[in-house]
């Protein structure tokens, strides 16, 4: 398979710890996920409280408080790779998921997906955090991939990113004895003063290290801001923890081949606490 990453894009991603890669999928697999989310949107307007079901028996549909039939808010759909074959392929055989195994292949795996949006108006912010604190690994060789399924712009609630945390510390998301999901509030002002926006025009990636710190605010435009995020990981990367979002292909090979081997590296991390609820935004919730 011929690489879809140049040298340059490789090593931007290895210094600075991000990537963003336009035209990840292809129109008609883009119109596909805009059209099967906005179908979830609409049955959403029928809904009150959080609905349907995952594997580990919490919900699929994730909606903010505010959601109303007349103005949904549907912010998250987990694991919908699990309920969509397009989001299945897209995951499995994109220049998104062939990216990916640019970076941390050839032998790659998928660990999770989800969708999260926020609609016109939304309320929903994204505090400062690392995703490896809540997935840790033997090794830290994963990649969030944010496939963006809207035009992404500086105020509609982009994606904001510190470059070059993913060579820092590992910044505990416990607090006073609670798991927050969020890193202290001295480390998040730093980070929010030094912030990167990544914005980009539906059909972009952001590849993110999954050490590097990174943050969103809310979506106050009339405008949609849906991400299709999977989580990857090199195929000798063994999780030390619960998946977050259990699924049935965690663990499938996406690229390569399975090595039967594990790699290791050195650190240490109080293990997450894996929500009971729909989505992390309720950890999040909790004073740091």
């Amino acid at each position: 398979m011929m690489n879809v990453l140049t040298k340059q894009q490789i090593n931007f991603f290895q210094f600075n710890g991000y990537l963003l890669l336009e035209n990840a999928v292809d129109d008609n697999a883009l119109n596909l996920l805009r059209t099967e989310f906005q179908g979830w949107v609409d049955e959403s307007r029928q809904q009150n409280e959080n609905y349907g079901e995952c594997i580990d028996g919490r919900a699929r549909f994730d909606l903010e408080a505010t959601h109303s039939a007349v103005a949904p808010a549907l912010r998250r759909v987990n694991a919908p790779v699990e309920i969509s074959e397009t989001y299945n392929s897209v995951m499995r055989n994109s220049r998104m998921s062939q990216a990916v195994s640019d970076l941390i292949g050839p032998d790659v795996k998928f660990h999770h997906s989800k969708v999260n949006s926020k609609l016109p108006g939304s309320n929903t912010n994204v505090k400062w955090h690392q995703d490896f604190l809540f997935t840790p690994h033997s090794n830290d060789d994963l990649v969030t991939a944010l496939l963006m399924l809207d035009d992404v712009t500086e105020d509609n609630g982009p994606l904001e990113i510190l470059p070059q945390s993913h060579k820092g510390p590992l910044h505990s998301l416990w607090h006073n004895n609670q798991f927050t999901g969020a890193v202290e509030e001295s480390v998040a002002k730093e980070s929010q003063a030094n912030a990167v926006q990544c914005c980009g025009t539906a059909g972009t990636v952001c590849l993110m290290h999954t050490r590097l710190l990174h943050a969103s605010a809310p979506n106050q435009t009339s405008r949609s801001r849906t991400l299709f995020i999977c989580v990857y990981s090199a195929a000798d990367a063994i999780p030390c923890s619960p998946n977050p979002m259990p699924n049935k292909f965690e663990g499938d090979i996406v690229s390569g081949q399975d090595t039967n081997k594990v790699r290791a590296v050195a650190y240490s991390i109080r293990l997450p606490e894996v929500s009971n609820t729909a989505s992390f935004f309720n950890q999040q919730d909790k004073d740091a």
